[in-house]
């Protein structure tokens, strides 16, 4: 990857982190690509996170702008294409079921028996701001719906 090419990423990703960039506005700043992302630099701890859970197939960490109480990311430490649930494929089985059952995991070590959501963006209309495909766990108050 090139310098130019990081400076953008990084560009928009300090654009995704500033309190006045929305969660929209950096879903249609996103690029969908299979590059590398901050995610990746997360798993390969270059950046610090406030991991939850991990083990050798996924890293659950706590969201930098939480939207509920309890607000944790899981994803996949390996990608294989997975930039969005809407390019899963039929290999992709296992990890897809891991990551939902690792929701369930940290949902019980968070102490979320009251229930809990899980949310998975993909594309720009669905608001997806970083293309590694990742759940998040929300909990820790009441939920509404419809969801936004």
């Amino acid at each position: 990857m090139s310098d130019e090419s990081i400076s953008s990423r990084l560009a928009l990703l300090n654009s995704h982190l500033s309190p006045m960039a929305s969660e929209k506005e950096a879903a249609l700043a996103a690029v969908p690509s299979d590059s590398p992302t901050i995610f990746d630099k997360i798993i390969n701890k270059e950046i610090p996170s406030k991991v939850v859970y991990e083990d050798d197939k996924v890293l659950a960490f706590r969201d930098i702008s939480p939207q509920a109480p309890t607000h944790i990311l899981i994803i996949p430490k390996v990608k294989d294409g997975l930039t969005g649930l809407s390019k899963a494929e039929e290999r992709h089985f296992e990890i897809l079921g891991r990551l939902l059952y690792t929701a369930k995991l940290v949902a019980k070590q968070e102490g979320l028996d009251d229930g809990f959501r899980v949310v998975i963006n993909d594309g720009p209309n669905g608001c997806q701001s970083v293309y590694h495909l990742h759940i998040h766990l929300l909990g820790g108050r009441q939920m509404n719906w419809p969801p936004g």
